[in-house]
């Protein structure tokens, strides 16, 4: 099964469509996070404020280095050894749509630790944005249950693997990380 939704999901992701689909964290919305106009068209879906940013999600950590213009030797360390899901927002992010990247240059990224979303990443071949399956400023569904009709009604395709687990998810910690190493924790 989860086989069969990987290559849906990508073959919707290919084609520049946004997707529902389980993460490591909380159900997100996702796209291509080099597609602008992906990117743009998951702003107006979400009615999300042009200045609030979204995350994206790869498969393993040296592939920030894609993405990001430098990574502090800290970055990997962190990845390693934090034992939940972990965002980290850099600088000078690179290569993506340019709506991802924030005002002063920044984007957050986790490497995702989930099966589905590694395999899913590996076959695009590029990162994939992660932003919760909600309406901005609606409370964050923590069962796939939990997403509004008219969202998942909204989108190309709702991926239908892991819909019936009942394990409530948490959002990710949040750690905002800088050129010189040192880092603030945004959101535990």
């Amino acid at each position: 099964m989860m086989e069969e939704e990987i290559n849906k999901a990508l073959e919707v992701l290919k084609k520049g469509g946004i997707i529902i689909y389980p993460t490591d964290t909380v159900w997100g919305i996702g796209c291509d996070a080099t597609n602008d106009k992906a990117v743009r068209r998951i702003f107006t879906l979400k009615k999300r404020m042009d200045h609030k940013s979204m995350i994206v999600l790869i498969c393993k950590p040296e592939n920030i280095e894609s993405i990001v213009e430098s990574v502090p030797e800290i970055a990997y360390d962190l990845m390693e050894s934090w034992n939940k899901p972990l965002t980290i927002v850099y600088d000078n992010a690179k290569n993506l749509a340019k709506k991802l990247i924030g005002g002063d240059q920044t984007i957050g990224v986790r490497v995702s630790r989930n099966k589905f979303n590694q395999e899913l990443i590996k076959r695009l071949g590029k990162p994939i944005v992660s932003t919760s399956a909600n309406y901005s400023g609606e409370p964050t569904p923590l069962l796939f249950a939990d997403i509004d009709p008219g969202l998942l009604e909204s989108v190309d395709y709702v991926v239908d693997y892991e819909r019936h687990n009942l394990t409530q998810a948490k959002p990710s910690t949040v750690i905002r990380i800088y050129d010189d190493g040192h880092f603030d924790v945004l959101r535990k």
